[in-house]
């Protein structure tokens, strides 16, 4: 059964750090992108980084660029995401998703995680 489990959120103040990790599991390993969006409070899902399974190629959006970092392990079936400079507006639910398509719309993903919550305080 595929399935993509996400760990590493908490809470921190502005201007602190946080690395999530996302773990692949069946079908989900597979998937040639993995991202990370994330959710508000009116469960909107905003893109924050994709990369690629071959190639590592990575993209971010454009509110995170220069403060966030996506690697992955493929021997591990891991993806991560360092957050660095933490702003109160990245406050939210970090979800990661696996797809075929090199794309930061939602609607191709096939796989979903739970999430994983980052709340930053002043």
């Amino acid at each position: 059964q595929a399935q993509l489990v996400e760990s590493g959120g908490g809470a921190v103040q502005a201007g602190g750090s946080l690395r999530l990790s996302c773990v692949a599991s069946g079908r989900a390993r597979d998937m040639y992108v993995w991202s990370w969006f994330r959710q508000g409070p009116r469960n909107e899902r905003e893109f924050v980084a994709r990369i690629t399974r071959i190639g590592s190629r990575s993209t971010y959006a454009d509110a995170l660029e220069g403060r966030s970092t996506v690697s992955r392990d493929n021997a591990k079936n891991t993806v991560y995401l360092q957050l660095n400079s933490l702003k109160s507006e990245d406050t939210g639910i970090y979800l990661c998703a696996a797809g075929l398509h090199d794309t930061s719309n939602t609607g191709a993903y096939t796989y979903w995680g739970q999430g994983t919550q980052v709340t930053v305080s002043q």
